[in-house]
């Protein structure tokens, strides 16, 4: 959190372009005016398509600063919560988490996968992104990453209650300039 405390203008002010195949892809899944998270939406960037798109879009940051940029960009407030803080039962269609839940410690992931699954209706979509990896770390920014494999992610994804797993694989790279290796996640909430 205190790369983003301190570096919050200069991260949302970047060119960042979004990721607009999986977004189209995401959108593609729910109805007009679908209720949708922005999980730890960093800039805005995302938030701001999403509400083009006529989505009805609650988005939220673990930084303070972040958020403020984001409100910024978006023109809406902007939620301050951590991923361990969320409460909210059965308010969403579907989140849409873009590099976010890879900065939850790996031993706090299943429960954090257990709260935003709380927090979708019944067939609620998730759609999230990890930098590929075998073990926790940081990166040359300080920043902490999960780093998990696809088979370990499909497993927290199962433990936590999910279904319809899908995890794709494709290269790319970060606001570090690094070649990475991605895992794209996407999975509906069952009724509990």
């Amino acid at each position: 959190m205190a790369f983003y405390r301190e570096n919050a203008d200069a991260y949302a002010a970047r060119d960042r372009k979004p990721p607009t195949e999986r977004l189209a892809a995401f959108i593609s899944r729910l109805s007009p005016g679908a209720a949708v998270l922005d999980l730890g939406c960093g800039g805005g960037h995302d938030s701001l398509h999403l509400l083009k798109a006529g989505l009805d879009i609650t988005p939220c940051d673990g930084s303070t600063e972040l958020a403020r940029a984001a409100e910024r960009r978006i023109g809406r407030k902007v939620e301050v919560i951590t991923f361990q803080e969320i409460e909210w039962n059965r308010k969403f269609d579907a989140v849409w988490a873009e590099a976010s839940l890879l900065h939850v410690p790996r031993a706090e992931l299943p429960d954090v996968l257990v709260r935003v699954h709380r927090a979708l209706r019944p067939g609620g979509l998730i759609q999230a992104s990890f930098k590929a990896g075998e073990r926790e770390g940081h990166d040359r920014f300080g920043r902490y990453f999960n780093y998990p494999s696809a088979e370990w992610l499909q497993t927290c994804f199962e433990w936590a209650g999910w279904s319809d797993i899908r995890i794709e694989e494709a290269d790319g790279g970060g606001y570090d300039n690094e070649p990475t290796r991605w895992l794209h996640v996407t999975a509906k909430a069952d009724a509990d």
